[in-house]
Order: structure tokens, then sequence, then C-alpha cells
């Protein structure tokens, strides 16, 4: 019997990177897992990996009609999700400021920082009526100790660690919990696009001299505090931002 046995969780952005790294851990420990993820045949993949216990829903999770749609789906295959987890994310390539264009600064605060008020939407009528739930959104160490060249990325993830805290509050009373996960710079297909650079030996050696543990965020290292945040063990724990980073922060 895993930590989370007979728990149900949504995990967007699941099909890669940080978001696939929960939902194997989550699956590891008992959980029924909804894998949402805007491409379709990866995640449908992805699901047949992972076995019977999760279900691939594509999802575009800056619209709020496909998110109802995504939780309906949910309900009706596991019942009322236990544990959400806002994962989903997307970011500029590392440049001046001023060479973001509108287009991609308007989708990056769709998919980075309305998702979670769709994802609310959504899920807290299931959650109150449950009296009670777990939210996990993942933020970023970029909300805490921000650096040129990702301006606009570093204030949507600071939209999502102070959403996570004001959401924390506000929904307490209803016993539900809202955790913020800020993870350092990853070993993700967003790499390259942090670093502006390719990703050489000579570049990744740069960025890791900023990291006390001296390297990058792997999906284990994420997927284990998402574990912890969403188990009993956790219990008087909410409105916390996490940074799991290796001393970036510091």
């Amino acid at each position: 019997m895993g930590v989370l046995s007979n728990k149900v969780a949504v995990v967007t952005g699941a099909a890669s990177g940080f978001g696939a790294g929960i939902a194997r851990a989550y699956v590891a420990e008992g959980a029924k897992v909804a894998l949402l993820d805007i491409n379709l045949a990866p995640t449908q993949a992805f699901a047949a990996e992972l076995g019977a216990n999760t279900i691939a829903v594509q999802c575009d999770v800056s619209k709020l009609a496909e998110v109802q749609a995504a939780v309906d789906a949910v309900v009706k295959a596991f019942g009322t999700p236990d544990i959400v987890v806002n994962n989903a994310a997307i970011t500029h390539r590392n440049m001046p400021l001023l060479d973001v264009d509108e287009a991609t600064f308007d989708r990056m605060y769709l998919v980075n920082v309305k998702s979670i008020y769709n994802m609310t939407h959504a899920v807290l009528p299931l959650l109150r009526g449950k009296k009670g739930g777990v939210m996990i959104n993942v933020g970023s160490t970029a909300g805490i100790r921000p650096r040129p060249g990702l301006t606009w990325y570093n204030g949507s993830k600071g939209a999502v660690n102070t959403l996570s805290k004001s959401l924390a509050v506000e929904l307490a009373p209803d016993n539900i919990r809202v955790n913020c996960i800020c993870p350092v710079m990853g070993e993700t297909a967003m790499l390259e696009s942090f670093m502006g650079m390719p990703d050489t030996p000579e570049n990744r050696k740069k960025f890791l001299a900023s990291i006390p543990l001296g390297r990058l965020a792997k999906p284990g290292d994420i997927a284990a505090a998402a574990v912890f945040l969403a188990t009993d063990a956790a219990a008087f724990i909410t409105g916390v931002e996490l940074p799991v980073d290796g001393g970036r922060v510091i």
C-alpha cells in the first residue's frame, strides 16, 4: 500500500518533464492519476506505460472550457479528485525583455497563470463538496530570486507563488491545503530556453556554479516534494513556497 492509495490525482503538463515525474511517483504510491496535457499522443503513450490506474486527457489549460471538460472526464473515470497539481507551464527564451513579443507574453501568462484560475473554478466546488483536498502549484525559484533575461517568465512564476499563498489562506476554512513547489532550472525540454544558449558542457557549467549543491533539478526531486505535500504527513502544511533548488535562492 502506497502513501497515496485510494487517492485520485490530476496532474497538468503530465506528458513530460516535472509533470511526468510527479505522475510516475503518484502512480507508484498507489494513486489513480489523470494525465492532462495539450499533446495527446505522448500522453496516451505515457498512460499506457504507467498502467490501468491512469487516464490521458487532452487539455489546453489556458481554456476554461477545456479544463472543465477534463475535470468532468476525471470524475467520470475515477471520481472526485483529492489532489490537483498545476504543473503545466511554458517560457520565453532567455533574452532582453523588449525582445519578447506580445503574443509570447500573452500565451505564457495564459498557460502559467490563468491555468490556475481555470483549474480552481473547475475543481473547487468538488473539493468543497468532499470537505477537503490538496492543490500543489509548480512555481519557480524565478519568482523568488529573479535574474535578467527571463523577466516576463519570472513575473508569471511570481504570480504562481503568490497565488498559492493567497489560495491557501482563503481555502483553509474548507480544509483545502495549497502549497507551491519552486524548482530551480531542471533537466527538462525547456532547459535551453532558460539558458538562452545551447546546452553544452561549458554553458551548463556557468549555471551550475550558481547552485550550491552543484546540479540541476531532476523530475524525481520535484516528484518527491509533490508526494510529501499530498500526503497526510503534510496535513498541517499549507501556504508554503518550497524551493527545491539545491540552495539556489540562498
